[in-house]
């Protein structure tokens, strides 16, 4: 079998490749001769120089896996190689130690006010007194987001004598202990105790703005910010009218909101250590995308397992018809379920029960682990979702059972949390396999999934319902579907509504104000 290097990689990942097949190392030739010779090949290796189009997609007709050296694969028409059966993988960690060393580069520097002195000593001052910083030793550092970047970050802080604490409610207990890392229960946990926050989460819109001015006059006085994550989950204006208060002491940035970004008001901020998105440019790094890379392609084409592939791995197509209607409601009962979720996950139970239990549901598992964590994990995807969760400790169990009662084929997602369980399961019904969810936490219901939902729970007495409608319309928020359910007369009651557009955080707080609501959530699917 024969391997086409398009763009540079290390020369020990090619000589990886070497030992079981003939490698070609063309960097320099040019689109035409690309899509005359990329027939000839059994994988391609590219990094961002080379963009893989339909074009030479078609043209492959011996492909069967496309290695990208790095993260993103936004150079690959990945919708053309699934069409074609082409694995897309790429080398998600690659730069983790680069990144989470650059987040301790910054905070050192911000401590120790390096720069500043560094451009003071070079303008011929020799200005001791005034670039007096302090010690990291015995400061507290808040992680948010214990992914992988921010478990390296977390143990690194430990070996330096910090103390760390970290808000993930989707680590499991005994990772925390593991680590030696305490449990930040809410972000407010962190914004109250922590010196120092550095910042490990996913871009989505669950984190954009995340840290917005509320935020910060949460925090303690002076605190540090630390950003090597996503530029966006900082409201940057924000940011700069507490760094010139003095509500926040500094920050250590490598990311931004808009990039590339050459012009800030923060970078006219002495309190502010800014770098051009650095996180994984080291000669290391760079190394480690071309071994990870090479070993993914060596495994496609020698028939294991490839497990950084990016799009859906290949099914027998009569598990593939049964399951694909049921796809779009896995996904969406993930979400449901993980937005709804009250505790620390740590066992997750994904239940089949009637016809559906009698295929190969593994791929649908997947897809539902898939839609509970990328709000919190980047890149993840239907190959990786089972790593994701093993590696934050969470016990996935699969269970099947041929009856059911009241439907053709449900679904249920469970988890527990201080000894209680929670779920949600949904269905399909009618003949074009309408997606419906049917239960919450022992409530039932028959709710279609739309993109902006709401859940209320309260206490079932009058007037609930009147009031959460009027404050929805007040704010011109249009309801499209309500349901509500009960488990007893005057017991506690559930309501489950389609809007038509977001209800903000602000909304959500009257009516919990007005109504006595204790449990008000909104989610996007």
């Amino acid at each position: 079998m024969k391997v086409l290097v398009k763009d540079d990689i290390a020369e020990n990942a090619v000589e990886v490749l070497k030992k079981d097949f003939d490698v070609d190392v063309l960097t320099k030739i040019s689109q035409e001769e690309f899509l005359d010779i990329i027939g000839k090949y059994d994988a391609l290796i590219i990094r961002s120089a080379t963009t893989v189009t339909s074009d030479v997609i078609e043209k492959a007709d011996r492909l069967k896996i496309i290695g990208r050296a790095g993260i993103g694969v936004d150079n690959v028409d990945v919708n053309a190689a699934n069409k074609k059966g082409i694995i897309v993988a790429n080398a998600p960690q690659s730069n983790i130690i680069s990144a989470a060393e650059q987040a301790i580069a910054l905070m050192f520097a911000l401590c120790r006010r390096t720069p500043e002195a560094c451009t003071s000593l070079k303008s011929g001052k020799w200005e001791r007194s005034k670039f007096k910083g302090i010690e990291i030793y015995g400061k507290t550092l808040g992680v948010l987001g214990l992914g992988r970047i921010g478990t390296l970050v977390a143990q690194r802080a430990l070996g330096l004598g910090m103390k760390v604490m970290a808000y993930d409610p989707f680590v499991s207990d005994d990772r925390f202990s593991n680590l030696g890392v305490d449990r930040a229960n809410s972000l407010n946990d962190i914004y109250k105790q922590a010196d120092i926050i550095s910042i490990h989460l996913p871009k989505n819109k669950d984190t954009h703005h995340l840290i917005d001015e509320k935020a910060f006059y949460r925090m303690k006085k002076g605190v540090l910010i630390i950003n090597t994550a996503r530029g966006t989950i900082i409201d940057e204006k924000a940011l700069e009218a507490a760094l010139k208060s003095g509500q926040v002491g500094g920050a250590g940035l490598d990311v931004y909101e808009i990039e590339p970004c050459t012009d800030s008001p923060l970078f006219a901020l002495p309190n502010v250590v800014c770098t051009p998105h650095l996180g994984a440019s080291t000669v290391e790094a760079q190394d480690k995308a071309g071994i990870q890379i090479a070993e993914q392609v060596r495994a496609a084409l020698l028939g294991q397992s490839v497990s950084t592939a990016v799009n859906i791995p290949q099914v027998s197509q009569e598990s593939m018809e049964e399951l694909k209607p049921f796809m779009p409601l896995g996904e969406n009962l993930g979400k449901l379920f993980i937005s709804l979720f009250p505790g620390n996950l740590n066992n997750f139970d994904v239940e089949y029960y009637g016809n559906i239990a009698g295929h190969d549901t593994r791929l649908l598992t997947t897809i539902v682990l898939k839609g509970l964590l990328e709000r919190f994990e980047d890149s993840v995807n239907l190959v990786n979702a089972p790593f994701v969760a093993k590696e934050r400790g969470i016990k996935v169990r699969e269970l099947k059972s041929s009856e059911s009662k009241d439907y053709v084929s449900l679904i249920v997602l469970k988890g527990k949390y201080n000894s209680k369980e929670f779920s949600v399961s949904g269905t399909l019904m009618g003949k074009n396999n309408q997606q419906k969810f049917v239960s919450i936490d022992g409530f039932e219901l028959d709710l279609v999934p739309t993109e902006h939902m709401a859940f209320f729970k309260y206490k079932d007495v009058p007037g609930v319902i009147g009031t959460i409608g009027t404050i929805l319309g007040k704010h011109k928020i249009n309801i499209a579907n309500m349901q509500v359910s009960r488990t007893e007369k005057g017991g506690v009651a559930l309501n489950g509504i389609n809007v038509d557009q977001s209800i903000s955080p602000e909304v959500l707080e009257e009516i919990k104000v007005n109504a006595n609501i204790k449990e008000a959530v909104f989610i996007k699917l």
